[in-house]
Protein backbone atom coordinates (compact mmCIF):
# COMPACT_ATOMS: atom_id res chain seq x y z
CA UNK A 1 0.00 0.00 0.00
CA UNK A 2 2.97 2.26 0.62
CA UNK A 3 4.19 1.83 -2.94
CA UNK A 4 0.71 2.65 -4.27
CA UNK A 5 0.68 5.81 -2.18
CA UNK A 6 4.11 6.77 -3.49
CA UNK A 7 3.08 6.28 -7.12
CA UNK A 8 -0.08 8.33 -6.55
CA UNK A 9 1.90 11.01 -4.70
CA UNK A 10 -0.42 10.98 -1.68
CA UNK A 11 0.48 10.35 1.98
CA UNK A 12 0.07 6.73 3.05
CA UNK A 13 -2.11 7.75 6.01
CA UNK A 14 -4.53 9.55 3.66
CA UNK A 15 -4.73 6.54 1.34
CA UNK A 16 -5.47 4.25 4.30
CA UNK A 17 -8.16 6.53 5.70
CA UNK A 18 -9.89 6.71 2.32
CA UNK A 19 -9.96 2.88 2.25
CA UNK A 20 -11.04 1.98 5.79
CA UNK A 21 -12.13 -1.56 4.85
CA UNK A 22 -8.81 -2.48 3.21
CA UNK A 23 -6.27 -4.54 5.16
CA UNK A 24 -2.88 -3.26 3.91
CA UNK A 25 -1.30 -6.62 4.77
CA UNK A 26 -3.71 -8.56 2.56
CA UNK A 27 -3.98 -6.73 -0.76
CA UNK A 28 -5.23 -8.90 -3.62
CA UNK A 29 -4.55 -8.67 -7.34
CA UNK A 30 -7.48 -6.85 -8.95
CA UNK A 31 -8.63 -5.29 -5.68
CA UNK A 32 -9.95 -1.75 -6.16
CA UNK A 33 -8.71 1.11 -4.00
CA UNK A 34 -10.01 4.67 -3.79
CA UNK A 35 -7.02 6.94 -4.45
CA UNK A 36 -7.64 10.43 -3.01
CA UNK A 37 -6.99 13.45 -5.20
CA UNK A 38 -4.82 16.39 -4.21
CA UNK A 39 -7.98 18.30 -3.24
CA UNK A 40 -9.01 15.65 -0.72
CA UNK A 41 -7.88 15.51 2.89
CA UNK A 42 -8.39 13.04 5.74
CA UNK A 43 -7.45 14.47 9.18
CA UNK A 44 -7.63 11.82 11.88
CA UNK A 45 -10.62 13.32 13.66
CA UNK A 46 -12.39 14.59 10.56
CA UNK A 47 -14.04 16.19 8.80
CA UNK A 48 -12.73 14.70 5.57
CA UNK A 49 -12.62 16.69 2.33
CA UNK A 50 -14.12 14.32 -0.23
CA UNK A 51 -14.44 14.89 -3.97
CA UNK A 52 -17.65 13.53 -5.50
CA UNK A 53 -17.20 10.68 -7.99
CA UNK A 54 -19.59 9.28 -10.61
CA UNK A 55 -22.52 7.47 -9.00
CA UNK A 56 -21.95 8.94 -5.54
CA UNK A 57 -24.83 9.62 -3.16
CA UNK A 58 -24.79 10.83 0.44
CA UNK A 59 -25.74 7.32 1.53
CA UNK A 60 -22.88 5.68 -0.37
CA UNK A 61 -20.35 8.19 0.95
CA UNK A 62 -21.69 7.72 4.50
CA UNK A 63 -21.30 3.93 4.24
CA UNK A 64 -17.70 4.26 3.09
CA UNK A 65 -16.67 6.45 6.02
CA UNK A 66 -18.94 4.95 8.70
CA UNK A 67 -21.05 8.05 9.21
CA UNK A 68 -24.61 9.05 8.31
CA UNK A 69 -26.18 10.91 5.35
CA UNK A 70 -27.73 13.36 7.82
CA UNK A 71 -24.33 14.32 9.21
CA UNK A 72 -22.96 14.89 5.70
CA UNK A 73 -25.96 17.00 4.72
CA UNK A 74 -25.67 19.07 7.91
CA UNK A 75 -22.00 19.74 7.15
CA UNK A 76 -22.83 20.88 3.60
CA UNK A 77 -25.94 23.07 4.00
CA UNK A 78 -25.66 24.74 0.61
CA UNK A 79 -25.52 21.46 -1.37
CA UNK A 80 -28.69 19.57 -2.26
CA UNK A 81 -28.16 15.79 -1.97
CA UNK A 82 -30.09 15.24 -5.23
CA UNK A 83 -27.82 17.64 -7.15
CA UNK A 84 -24.33 16.31 -6.48
CA UNK A 85 -21.81 17.07 -9.23
CA UNK A 86 -18.73 15.04 -10.09
CA UNK A 87 -15.67 16.90 -8.80
CA UNK A 88 -17.61 18.75 -6.10
CA UNK A 89 -15.82 18.79 -2.72
CA UNK A 90 -17.84 17.82 0.37
CA UNK A 91 -17.07 17.92 4.07
CA UNK A 92 -17.58 14.46 5.57
CA UNK A 93 -17.79 14.54 9.39
CA UNK A 94 -16.95 11.26 11.08
CA UNK A 95 -19.23 9.54 13.52
CA UNK A 96 -18.21 9.83 17.19
CA UNK A 97 -16.58 6.76 18.71
CA UNK A 98 -18.94 6.03 21.55
CA UNK A 99 -20.44 3.05 19.69
CA UNK A 100 -19.73 -0.64 20.28
CA UNK A 101 -16.21 -0.49 18.95
CA UNK A 102 -14.59 2.84 18.31
CA UNK A 103 -12.46 3.24 15.21
CA UNK A 104 -8.78 3.84 15.76
CA UNK A 105 -7.44 5.71 12.71
CA UNK A 106 -4.44 3.90 11.29
CA UNK A 107 -2.08 6.83 11.50
CA UNK A 108 -3.27 8.56 14.65
CA UNK A 109 -0.60 9.33 17.21
CA UNK A 110 -0.98 7.21 20.35
CA UNK A 111 -0.98 8.79 23.75
CA UNK A 112 2.05 8.38 25.98
CA UNK A 113 2.34 4.73 27.07
CA UNK A 114 0.80 4.27 30.48
CA UNK A 115 2.26 0.82 31.01
CA UNK A 116 5.19 -1.17 29.68
CA UNK A 117 6.25 -4.77 29.98
CA UNK A 118 4.41 -8.06 29.96
CA UNK A 119 1.94 -9.41 32.44
CA UNK A 120 2.21 -6.38 34.73
CA UNK A 121 -0.82 -4.11 34.70
CA UNK A 122 -0.97 -0.52 35.76
CA UNK A 123 -2.98 0.15 38.90
CA UNK A 124 -6.69 0.26 38.04
CA UNK A 125 -8.14 3.73 37.80
CA UNK A 126 -10.88 4.63 40.22
CA UNK A 127 -14.30 4.16 38.70
CA UNK A 128 -16.14 7.42 38.00
CA UNK A 129 -19.11 8.11 40.21
CA UNK A 130 -21.55 7.29 37.40
CA UNK A 131 -19.82 4.05 36.41
CA UNK A 132 -22.16 1.04 36.54
CA UNK A 133 -21.64 -1.54 39.28
CA UNK A 134 -19.99 -4.67 37.94
CA UNK A 135 -21.29 -8.20 38.54
CA UNK A 136 -19.28 -10.53 40.75
CA UNK A 137 -18.19 -12.52 37.69
CA UNK A 138 -16.24 -9.52 36.31
CA UNK A 139 -13.22 -9.87 38.56
CA UNK A 140 -9.58 -10.74 37.93
CA UNK A 141 -9.88 -11.55 34.24
CA UNK A 142 -6.53 -12.01 32.46
CA UNK A 143 -5.29 -9.53 29.89
CA UNK A 144 -5.97 -10.56 26.27
CA UNK A 145 -2.24 -10.67 25.42
CA UNK A 146 0.69 -12.32 27.18
CA UNK A 147 3.13 -9.60 26.11
CA UNK A 148 1.78 -6.07 25.79
CA UNK A 149 2.04 -2.42 26.67
CA UNK A 150 -0.82 0.05 26.88
CA UNK A 151 -0.27 2.77 24.27
CA UNK A 152 -3.71 4.30 24.79
CA UNK A 153 -5.80 3.92 27.92
CA UNK A 154 -9.59 3.75 27.93
CA UNK A 155 -11.07 7.21 28.31
CA UNK A 156 -11.89 10.46 26.54
CA UNK A 157 -9.37 12.22 24.33
CA UNK A 158 -8.70 15.97 24.05
CA UNK A 159 -11.88 16.37 21.95
CA UNK A 160 -14.01 14.59 24.54
CA UNK A 161 -14.38 11.47 22.36
CA UNK A 162 -14.46 8.16 24.22
CA UNK A 163 -11.62 5.92 23.04
CA UNK A 164 -11.15 2.20 23.72
CA UNK A 165 -7.91 0.73 25.01
CA UNK A 166 -5.09 0.12 22.51
CA UNK A 167 -2.39 -2.46 23.25
CA UNK A 168 0.94 -2.84 21.43
CA UNK A 169 2.49 -6.28 21.25
CA UNK A 170 5.05 -8.35 19.38
CA UNK A 171 4.90 -10.02 15.98
CA UNK A 172 2.94 -13.25 15.93
CA UNK A 173 1.03 -12.43 19.12
CA UNK A 174 -2.41 -13.96 19.56
CA UNK A 175 -5.29 -12.30 21.37
CA UNK A 176 -6.95 -14.65 23.86
CA UNK A 177 -10.43 -14.74 25.33
CA UNK A 178 -10.49 -13.02 28.71
CA UNK A 179 -13.37 -15.19 29.97
CA UNK A 180 -15.61 -18.07 28.93
CA UNK A 181 -18.26 -17.14 26.41
CA UNK A 182 -19.78 -17.43 22.94
CA UNK A 183 -18.41 -15.81 19.80
CA UNK A 184 -21.22 -13.63 18.47
CA UNK A 185 -19.18 -12.00 15.68
CA UNK A 186 -16.01 -12.98 13.82
CA UNK A 187 -15.46 -10.98 10.65
CA UNK A 188 -14.53 -7.60 9.19
CA UNK A 189 -15.74 -4.15 10.24
CA UNK A 190 -15.20 -0.78 8.62
CA UNK A 191 -11.97 0.87 9.83
CA UNK A 192 -11.33 -1.91 12.36
CA UNK A 193 -10.06 -4.74 10.18
CA UNK A 194 -11.00 -8.17 11.46
CA UNK A 195 -12.91 -8.24 14.71
CA UNK A 196 -13.99 -10.86 17.26
CA UNK A 197 -16.80 -10.14 19.74
CA UNK A 198 -17.39 -12.58 22.61
CA UNK A 199 -20.46 -12.52 24.85
CA UNK A 200 -19.97 -13.59 28.47
CA UNK A 201 -22.20 -14.21 31.46
CA UNK A 202 -24.00 -11.30 33.14
CA UNK A 203 -24.46 -9.38 29.87
CA UNK A 204 -20.73 -8.68 29.43
CA UNK A 205 -18.98 -8.48 26.06
CA UNK A 206 -15.32 -8.32 25.05
CA UNK A 207 -14.16 -6.92 21.70
CA UNK A 208 -10.85 -7.69 19.95
CA UNK A 209 -10.20 -5.52 16.87
CA UNK A 210 -7.39 -4.77 14.38
CA UNK A 211 -6.88 -8.51 14.01
CA UNK A 212 -5.07 -10.15 11.11
CA UNK A 213 -5.99 -13.86 11.02
CA UNK A 214 -9.16 -14.97 12.81
CA UNK A 215 -8.82 -18.23 14.73
CA UNK A 216 -12.50 -18.75 15.67
CA UNK A 217 -15.83 -18.74 13.86
CA UNK A 218 -19.23 -17.21 14.62
CA UNK A 219 -21.10 -19.28 17.19
CA UNK A 220 -18.03 -20.94 18.66
CA UNK A 221 -17.93 -21.61 22.39
CA UNK A 222 -14.65 -20.44 23.89
CA UNK A 223 -13.04 -20.70 27.31
CA UNK A 224 -10.72 -18.29 29.07
CA UNK A 225 -7.38 -18.29 27.26
CA UNK A 226 -8.69 -19.56 23.91
CA UNK A 227 -6.73 -17.91 21.04
CA UNK A 228 -9.15 -15.74 19.04
CA UNK A 229 -7.00 -14.00 16.44
CA UNK A 230 -3.49 -13.05 15.42
CA UNK A 231 -2.71 -9.37 15.89
CA UNK A 232 -2.06 -7.39 12.70
CA UNK A 233 0.76 -4.96 11.90
CA UNK A 234 -0.04 -1.25 12.04
CA UNK A 235 2.17 0.06 9.22
CA UNK A 236 1.52 3.72 10.11
CA UNK A 237 2.70 3.29 13.71
CA UNK A 238 5.18 0.52 12.77
CA UNK A 239 4.02 -1.85 15.49
CA UNK A 240 1.50 -4.64 16.14
CA UNK A 241 -1.68 -3.28 17.78
CA UNK A 242 -4.79 -4.78 19.35
CA UNK A 243 -7.81 -2.63 20.06
CA UNK A 244 -9.52 -4.08 23.14
CA UNK A 245 -12.91 -3.07 24.49
CA UNK A 246 -15.16 -4.30 27.30
CA UNK A 247 -18.91 -3.72 27.43
CA UNK A 248 -21.71 -4.36 29.88
CA UNK A 249 -25.15 -4.28 28.34
CA UNK A 250 -23.59 -2.65 25.28
CA UNK A 251 -22.11 0.24 27.28
CA UNK A 252 -18.33 0.68 27.49
CA UNK A 253 -16.52 0.05 30.76
CA UNK A 254 -12.88 0.59 31.66
CA UNK A 255 -11.09 -2.77 31.18
CA UNK A 256 -8.81 -1.94 34.12
CA UNK A 257 -11.80 -2.40 36.42
CA UNK A 258 -11.98 -6.06 35.36
CA UNK A 259 -8.52 -7.20 34.26
CA UNK A 260 -5.98 -8.30 36.83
Amino acid sequence: MGSIAARADVPLARLQRFNPDVNPNRLAVGQRLLVPTQQERAPSGGPYRYQVRPGDTYSAIARRFNTTPARIQAANPGIEPTQLRVGQVLHVPLRGSGSAVAAAPAASSPSRPSQAGSGTAAAPASAPSNAPALPASARNWPWPLDDYRVVRSFGTDSRGTLQPMLLATSRGARAKAVADGDVRFAGSMRQLGRVVIVHHADNLQSVYALCDTLLVDDGARVTRGTPLCEVSFNSAAERHDLLFDLRMGGKPIDPRRVLR
